[in-house]
């Protein structure tokens, strides 16, 4: 518990908002968190999460029953009385890679009459250098601050991301209003990195771009690998033991994806552009990844013996639509691309994922029109002429490969684009097999 009680307003409650709102109560702030959205309100004031995160409903609603955490209608209610207001909005991406900033300026705007003298405004929310400023213009009160405080959470395991960081960036132009976010974090053992706003808002964009880079490029490596007969998982052993590179990020699969990297990227090279440098390593990671998923479709269509063009009556059974593990997050899914790109060359696709068994969202309902969702995992193979993996779920690893090849019928290829399964086993159970960067 801290010493002296802080209250916090977090405005927002989607994926950053509501897990930064919650860790906070749960460390022992007092936090009330805002949206516009009534129905969202009072779901979570039920003690229903709207999305899938491990860890979050119980923090959530451990710090509910003990009046540290409360959720109300709009921003300014979220804002009143609050010694610190986190800005947690959506930053979308404009179709030029830019960030959106018409939502963090709109907040800032609405909150700026009720902020108390001396309060501090945090961006949270992913945006581009220069925000801070931006904020300050929109809120025009010289008695708040106005502070940089870059989230770095992973879908799936933001609870623990939050609550054991890496590191903590603060970034302001006031040290005591960046030391009084500071000792939020004070019961957490990390290191506490405090900068100028700009290098704050520079790390985020920088971690994100690093970790596609790695990503793109041990794809790179496995198409290498095909191309020589190596096998990637050796390779990556070999060079992920090195402690310069490290393991982590250096797993093969078919393109990253999300609400992070794909805009973080793009937002990087155009921040870059915007300030005259040609940041052309950041466009190759992105190329990369786009040919990747070509790749995949390739794949797909090798295995029923078509060009990738024509698919017209190949029946395709789909494992995993996430971007990832972990997540209900369907933002920029690699999986949801090829297939889309997959019933454009006239493939039906049946597919299933542990998230999408329920009801459905009305934004799931309409990005997975058109692709037959089945119950269970096995009902993918019936009839199948190829079964993707899309996503690394570790049930998968589990089904029984000898019914897959039963409903599937006999010589049907896995594409394991997660190289999930032991081609071995696949093969024993009598069907095809071709993986990522594996002979």
């Amino acid at each position: 518990m801290p010493e002296t009680e802080i209250r916090l307003g977090v405005v927002g409650t989607g994926y950053v908002g509501l897990t930064t709102g919650a860790c906070f109560a749960h460390m022992g702030h007092r936090v009330v968190c805002g949206d516009i959205d009534q129905r969202k309100v009072d779901l979570l004031n039920d003690g229903h999460i709207p999305i899938v995160e491990d860890g979050l409903e119980q923090i959530v609603n451990d710090a509910r029953g003990v009046g540290r955490l409360e959720f109300v209608l709009g921003s300014r209610a979220a804002a009143t009385d609050a010694d610190i207001v986190f800005l947690c909005v959506p930053t979308p991406q404009g179709d030029d890679g830019s960030a959106d900033l018409s939502y963090i300026q709109q907040a800032a705007r609405e909150i700026a009459p009720i902020l108390k003298p001396g309060a501090v405004v945090v961006n949270k929310s992913t945006v581009p250098v220069g925000s801070t400023v931006a904020v300050e213009r929109e809120l025009q009160r010289d008695d708040v601050f106005v502070v940089s405080n870059p989230e770095f959470l992973r879908e799936g395991t933001a609870v623990r991301d939050f609550l054991q960081p890496d590191r903590v960036v603060i970034g302001s132009a006031d040290r005591g209003a960046a030391e009084k976010v500071a000792e939020l974090y004070d019961s957490i053992d990390t290191p506490i990195i405090i900068t100028d706003p700009a290098s704050a808002e520079t790390i985020k964009y920088a971690a994100n771009g690093f970790l596609a880079m790695k990503i793109s490029f041990v794809n790179a490596v496995a198409a290498m690998c095909e191309a020589v007969g190596a096998d990637v998982a050796a390779v990556v052993d070999g060079i992920g033991s090195d402690t310069r590179i490290g393991g982590q990020f250096l797993k093969p699969g078919p393109g990253w994806g999300g609400s992070c990297f794909p805009k973080d990227s793009r937002a990087l090279v155009k921040i870059a552009e915007e300030h005259g440098y040609n940041f052309s390593m950041m466009k190759g990671v992105i190329d990369v990844n786009t040919e990747q998923r070509g790749r995949m479709i390739d794949k797909v269509a090798k295995a029923v013996g078509r060009h990738h063009s024509n698919l017209s009556g190949v029946t395709v059974g789909a494992m995993g639509l996430t971007f990832k593990a972990g997540t209900d997050d369907l933002r920029e899914s690699p999986a949801m691309a090829i297939i889309a790109d997959l019933r454009r060359a006239g493939a039906r696709v049946r597919a299933f994922d542990p998230t999408t068994c329920g009801e459905l969202s009305p934004h799931q309902e309409s990005t997975l029109d058109g692709i037959e969702l089945t119950k269970e995992l096995i009902d993918v193979a019936d009839g199948a002429d190829v079964i993707c993996v899309f996503t690394e779920w570790p049930e998968f690893a589990k089904v029984d490969l000898d019914q897959v090849a039963a409903r599937a019928g006999a010589g049907t290829t896995v594409v394991d684009m997660r190289n999930l399964f032991d081609p071995f086993a696949v093969k024993s159970a009598g069907l095809g097999y071709d993986g990522v960067g594996r002979n």
